[in-house]
């Protein structure tokens, strides 16, 4: 794009291409670029704000493990006051604000990294700023703006209102992440869908479980994605539980960064796996985790298990 405008440029004219990775300075002298004068300055997008390379990271362990087939699943991290003053160089304020398709007041005019609608996760590391965008919400929580990133045109992930609605309710939290999870969705087909059930069921499977996530998981049963319905459904389930399920679709979970968010919606999915290859065996359990079992381990890893999880089969 630049060399095509260069024809059109003064006699001394001076190019600033700031990147992901590098910001380039290059003059250029009576239309013919000056080469021998080119500076790159390892101070790109990516370099200052090093949660990028986390979520890209996070993007691509994901498709590895199989849960983004095609363009499936979704990411958002709320970034921090600090972490955008290091890359307010980097963002265009000029771009069009739109509507989220949901109120979230208490997100107003913060900022967000955000995974595109039609995007597939196992390009984020490969070509990033097509990939994803930091977008900027306005002073209502009503419309966001497009502020870096998407440069190839696109839009927000479809799920963006269950996402924000989600930040909302957990304050706490910077990740939001929504994939595929091939064993969860299995057991939609065949456990009944209740809270109770899929947390108790997952606990017995691992005894790492209740206290990777102890306060249990909340499921939805089927819903149209990508609208304000389910976002409202789920951001109920969120105020109680770290982990949502959506049935015959997927799994939302929530942390307070990448590596126990990502962490968080592994052990999970694992212990689905373990729970998928156990009935494929047999229907029943020989023996198992019990209620005095869970109630020992939660004292012993001083963490709050809920009684109603804890009852008699």
């Amino acid at each position: 794009a630049v060399v095509d405008k260069i024809p059109t440029m003064a006699k001394k004219t001076l190019i600033v291409d700031i990147g992901s990775w590098t910001i380039d300075i290059m003059p250029v002298i009576n239309k013919s670029p000056d080469e021998s004068k080119c500076v790159t300055i390892p101070k790109g997008l990516i370099t200052c704000m090093n949660r990028l390379l986390k979520l890209y990271l996070m993007c691509n362990d994901g498709w590895e493990q199989g849960w983004h087939e095609r363009n499936g699943g979704n990411l958002s991290y709320r970034i921090k006051d600090e972490e955008v003053a290091e890359v307010k160089e980097f963002l265009h304020y000029e771009n069009e604000w739109k509507p989220i398709g949901t109120k979230v007041p208490g997100l107003a005019s913060e900022y967000f990294l955000v995974t595109g609608s039609g995007k597939y996760f196992r390009n984020v590391i490969i070509d990033p700023e097509d990939s994803i965008c930091i977008i900027e919400l306005d002073e209502k929580g009503e419309n966001y703006s497009i502020l870096w990133g998407l440069v190839n045109g696109g839009r927000l992930t479809s799920e963006l209102p269950s996402h924000l609605m989600n930040h909302e309710v957990k304050k706490g939290v910077t990740n939001v992440y929504h994939a595929h999870t091939t064993n969860v969705i299995a057991l939609t087909f065949v456990l009944p869908l209740e809270d109770k059930v899929f947390t108790r069921e997952l606990w017995e499977m691992a005894t790492e479980c209740p206290v990777v996530f102890p306060s249990g998981i909340g499921v939805v049963g089927w819903m149209v994605p990508g609208g304000r319905e389910i976002a409202v459904a789920t951001s109920a389930l969120m105020k109680e539980y770290d982990v949502a399920i959506w049935a015959h679709h997927g799994m939302f979970c929530s942390g307070e960064d990448f590596d126990l968010t990502f962490g968080l919606m592994h052990t999970v999915e694992k212990s689905a796996e373990i729970l998928v290859k156990m009935l494929s065996m047999r229907p029943d359990k020989r023996q198992t985790i019990s209620p005095q079992n869970f109630r020992d381990l939660a004292k012993d890893f001083k963490v709050t298990l809920p009684e109603k999880f804890l009852y008699d089969k």
